[in-house]
């Protein structure tokens, strides 16, 4: 089946959870990007990836990127639906107006990615890694790099990369090799391998800007000596032109489980003399301005995760409503019914809707958050917006993607038979789902960051401020009479007892005995991921009993999803809980030579 963008379900999302209008109203800069222009830019993007980059999925799986002496040629049609995409301003949307960009909220902007992302993943990959370039720049680049780069950038004339993995180096950046040599002119030469480098090398634009991590002669061990480098793939002149080629080169492409049409390349720095690069800030602060472009990509991830799941539940749901195969056991048909009719076939795609509703729930809640810690007016709200969006970062890193896999899973099993061949497609999601637990930082990484940075740093206060907030939501709950909302109120209150509990362990025992804390670091990312979007949920089903007879069929569907959710999803925190509090010794008891 094509792709349909849920443009009703972003707009409710933008609207009643993240509240644009508020917003709009507190942030001067935002006072353009009010609910109409929210629908307006919406209904734009989901005509362009449904009709133009979603129709080239299916293709970039059989007909992938291929490299051949160095040069990569991608899928036929991506390079047409690039410079639809770029000619339309998507790549500039959420970046500032000064350097061509539209500085749209990243309330906005997020769905919009979600659309993309669910239309093509492999696609727009290439965008995802030029944001966090952007990123990169905006925070720590020159004038005149900014100058430079960016407009092009964000008019897709050029894309951007994010070189970290070397083969000796994949989550420990301490061991990075590559080496920069300073030259009498200001530049450096660059040598080194990167590997797992997405879209190093393409023919979708006319330049690709390489930011690459690498250390200075007599620079720090470990990560503290650590730099990072602008080094384009052609030279760029002061006027913007382009010059020589550089020397950074292709030396292959992976061949990959998922995400085939992507080109993930293995880039060769300084085989012909050294790549000339240019220094982005100071020396030694290198990993601190990869992570501004990791933390974008990590949010960027996530998305893809509820993407991908959206994309697996709309190919289910047809194939349901058209497989004819059995009597329904109540007999409400006569004779062989379609799929749908089946109770376990309806399990299976409310546990997919809810999944993904409640993802996309927190990250576009997520995003507002985002959006006033950069953009509020008062210092105050930054810095509270800050530290929520943080704590939310490796849960819509975490959960989203992990819960692809469970849902894209779901999706083959409601083909049955016709999802374990290739030709329905459904095979493809679930491969395509894969990597995102493991890109951008593994769901371990994202866990131990919740863990370390976001729970144990400050005893569990901003972990505990979060339940409060959910508390909140309860004590609304508890004024309402409806079987929903004593349903979710029930499951809530449960979970966020679970979450407390974890909480408290997490915080007693992270600094005393970490293997105990760690070992249930990913149960309990899930955990909290489970309850953070259940909260969501929760929220949405509080505005659409109050807005059910507007719309009974939109709204009605947002309450049943909300408590299929409370009755079947969020209960998983209880049997979370028990595994962290209570198994913990159990998971380092084996002893090492017994594996």
């Amino acid at each position: 089946m094509s792709y349909q963008a849920p443009v009703k379900d972003m707009l409710f999302n933008i609207q009643h959870l993240a509240g644009l209008e508020t917003l709009t109203q507190q942030i001067p800069a935002f006072a353009d990007f009010g609910l109409d222009t929210a629908a307006a830019v919406l209904d734009e993007c989901a005509k362009l990836t449904q009709d133009v980059i979603a129709p080239l999925n299916f293709e970039g799986d059989k007909n992938p990127s291929s490299w051949k002496d160095g040069v990569v040629t991608t899928t036929p049609g991506f390079k047409q639906a690039f410079r639809a995409y770029a000619e339309g301003g998507w790549q500039g949307l959420v970046h500032p107006a000064e350097f061509g960009g539209q500085g749209a909220p990243k309330t906005i902007a997020a769905a919009c990615a979600e659309m993309l992302q669910s239309a093509n993943m492999s696609f727009a990959l290439c965008p995802l890694l030029t944001d966090g370039a952007v990123e990169a720049l905006l925070t720590a680049g020159s004038d005149a790099q900014k100058a430079i780069f960016i407009p092009k950038l964000l008019d897709g004339s050029w894309t951007g990369t994010m070189n970290l993995t070397e083969p000796q180096a994949g989550s420990d950046l301490a061991l990075v090799r590559t080496r920069a040599e300073p030259q009498a002119d200001g530049t450096y030469k660059i040598f080194g391998t990167k590997i797992f480098i997405t879209y190093g090398e393409h023919d979708m634009a006319e330049n690709i800007v390489h930011l690459v991590l690498a250390r200075v002669a007599g620079a720090p061990e470990g990560v503290k000596g650590i730099s990072l480098f602008l080094v384009p793939k052609f030279m760029v002149n002061a006027d913007g032109s382009l010059g020589a080629r550089n020397d950074a080169h292709c030396v292959s492409i992976e061949h990959k489980m998922g995400i085939k049409a992507s080109p993930t390349a293995v880039l060769q720095f300084g085989d012909h003399g050294g790549a000339i690069g240019t220094l982005i800030g100071q020396e030694n602060r290198g990993l601190e301005y990869m992570f501004i472009m990791m933390n974008a990509a990590r949010y960027g991830v996530g998305l893809q995760g509820v993407a991908i799941a959206d994309r697996a539940y709309q190919k289910a749901v047809a194939y349901a409503k058209d497989r004819v195969q059995s009597r329904p056991v109540d007999g409400s048909v006569a004779g062989s019914a379609a799929i749908i009719h089946h109770p376990d076939v309806r399990r299976m795609l409310m546990t997919m809707r809810s999944l993904t509703e409640g993802c996309r729930a927190m990250a576009s809640t997520a995003a507002a958050a985002f959006d006033a810690a950069h953009h509020h007016p008062d210092a105050e709200a930054r810095k509270q917006n800050q530290a929520f969006y943080d704590f939310m970062v490796p849960l819509v890193k975490g959960y989203s993607t992990e819960m692809s896999l469970e849902v894209t899973d779901l999706g083959v099993q409601v083909h049955g038979g016709m999802g374990f061949i290739e030709e329905t497609g459904a095979a493809q999601h679930y491969r395509d789902a894969k990597i995102l637990t493991i890109y951008e930082g593994t769901t371990a990484i994202q866990a131990n960051d919740l863990v370390g940075r976001k729970t144990a740093r400050d005893g569990g206060q901003l972990a505990r401020a979060v339940a409060g907030q959910i508390e909140a939501t309860e004590a609304a709950l508890a004024r309402r009479d409806s079987a929903a909302a004593r349903a979710m109120l029930k499951a809530l209150r449960a979970s966020r007892a679970d979450y407390l509990a974890v909480v408290d362990f997490i915080a007693a025992q992270a600094k005393g005995n970490p293997n105990v804390a760690y070992a249930g670091s990913v149960p309990y990312l899930m955990l909290a991921g489970n309850l953070v979007a259940g909260w969501q949920l929760a929220r949405a089903l509080l505005v659409a009993e109050d807005m059910l007879a507007t719309d009974p069929a939109f709204m009605g569907a947002k309450i049943a999803t909300a408590r299929f959710y409370a009755e079947h999803i969020l209960p998983r925190t209880g049997a979370l809980r028990a595994a962290i509090v209570d198994g913990a010794d159990s998971v380092t008891e084996l002893p090492l030579e017994a594996f």
